[in-house]
């Protein structure tokens, strides 16, 4: 039975990052394919039409793939792109949902506004989408979280999706934003966001700004003088280079640090679409990695990581990949997990790599990483066959680690340093009241103690009693 993944991209930088995952869709499954013919793997990310827009069945040859996906942005312009784009074939109309004016980099415009008047063009896009499927297996959102239409509306629909489909499980890949953010209500928006994301997702993949620029510096350290952040719509962060001698050159905005995300959702999502000796379903990560409901924020790690950017850079030995997997330079997001419990540790392996060589590695990470004390074995490993484009293997580790509580404590600082002045208050009361800025810095709170108390859980000690006789 063929399982189905819908993306929902929403927002300037969920779109960017779902095309380049799109296009990274399309070249591995090329590279994997034997045949002209629509299979399982294919249909997992897309269906197969005729030129009368017919549904084709498995086993049928390939005509014209259409990606199962819904595209939500409040501004007409990156939407334009994608359709006029050679990726644009992809998608129908339908599957399209903007508008002109955009959220203003408000989350209760975004979530109020937008929401209310889009909420049921958006249900209508995701039954027509769920029913095009045999077996769904997952919601996955692409977004950021510092603007307005990827927190907002992005928020909105992560509940609208619990509501309407509860079944099916909802994952997110999250850009959290810098700490010196150009949108000035960003402290505003990413917490309300993360509020909904607590409440309402089964799994986040936060993404940290900062760790990306980072990764994509050291990367273009070689090669550069100087790495200047510029302003961004949606919370996002652009990259402009300029190398010794030469004159300046405008990258496309984001291409690296949308590369790095988008093989981050390939690697997750590629037990589901290709063979393997021990594949790991998206259900498995949630079993094993999420030990609570609303502590579901795994911190994403991948080796090799600077190789998949720069192609003359030498591999790494399958060894020396597990030693950088829990290095801070490999994360999606700035932290040191190693200073902190792990609660759950997930490990997805891609490429020809034996069981003994992944279990003679994990072995010597016991004894190296802080497991909480009542889940000391809580490792789950996955083998994928498929390499990815240019690698010979490479690995993902999915950590829920008590360090999260710190990227959640300056989010809360950057918040309530506006709050206390309550600068900018005003323009969220057009849509909402204020009492929600309360609520929602009272639940990230809640959910930080319970980090806190989990990393300082020990076994409790039992003293022995003597025998009266």
């Amino acid at each position: 039975m063929p399982r189905e993944l819908v993306f929902v991209q929403v927002g300037q930088c969920g779109n960017q990052i779902g095309m380049r995952f799109w296009d990274l869709a399309l070249k591995e499954h090329a590279k994997a394919k034997q045949s002209l013919l629509y299979d399982e793997s294919l249909s997992s990310f897309f269906r197969n039409v005729n030129s009368k827009n017919q549904e084709l069945k498995i086993g049928d040859p390939i005509q014209n793939l259409k990606a199962r996906a819904l595209i939500v942005d409040m501004e007409e312009g990156v939407i334009n792109q994608i359709m006029k784009s050679p990726l644009g074939e992809l998608f129908e109309e339908r599957q399209c949902i903007n508008d002109v004016s955009g959220a203003g980099n408000n989350w209760a415009h975004g979530f109020y506004h937008y929401g209310n008047q889009y909420e049921k063009h958006i249900e209508e896009r995701l039954r027509k989408t769920v029913e095009q499927c045999d077996s769904l297996q997952c919601f996955f959102m692409t977004h950021s979280i510092g603007g307005g239409t990827g927190s907002g509306l992005g928020s909105r629909i992560l509940g609208l999706l619990e509501d309407n489909y509860p079944e099916v499980f909802r994952f997110t890949a999250s850009v959290f934003p810098s700490g010196d953010d150009d949108v000035v209500t960003s402290p505003y928006n990413s917490l309300f966001s993360l509020y909904e994301l607590a409440k309402h997702a089964d799994c986040v993949f936060p993404i940290d700004n900062q760790a990306l620029i980072n990764i994509v510096d050291q990367i273009d350290k070689p090669n550069k003088a100087r790495l200047v952040k510029e302003n961004a719509h949606e919370g996002s962060v652009g990259i402009k280079i300029t190398q010794f001698g030469e004159e300046e050159k405008r990258q496309k905005p984001f291409d690296k640090m949308n590369s790095l995300i988008a093989h981050l959702l390939s690697h997750i999502t590629c037990s589901m679409r290709f063979e393997g000796a021990l594949n790991v379903d998206l259900n498995e990560i949630t079993m094993n990695l999420v030990p609570y409901p609303d502590l579901h924020f795994l911190i994403s790690s991948m080796a090799p990581l600077y190789s998949l950017l720069d192609s003359k850079l030498q591999p790494r030995r399958l060894d020396q990949m597990f030693s950088d997997i829990y290095h801070p330079d490999f994360q999606m997001i700035t932290g040191q997990p190693s200073l902190h419990k792990y609660l759950a540790v997930g490990l997805l392996v891609r490429g020809d790599v034996a069981f003994s060589d992944v279990n003679r590695n994990i072995k010597k990470l016991k004894d190296q990483l802080k497991m909480i004390y009542w889940n000391q074995e809580g490792f789950k490993y996955g083998i994928c066959n498929q390499p990815p484009i240019g690698q010979q293997y490479s690995m993902l580790c999915l950590a829920n680690n008590t360090c999260i509580k710190d990227t959640f404590q300056e989010m809360t600082d950057r918040f309530q340093k506006l709050y206390k002045r309550k600068v900018y208050v005003h323009h969220y009361k057009q849509y909402m009241e204020q009492s929600h800025f309360d609520e929602t810095l009272n639940g990230i709170q809640n959910l930080m103690v319970k980090y806190q108390d989990l990393e300082m859980a020990q076994p409790k000690k039992y003293q022995r009693i003597q025998p009266i006789f």
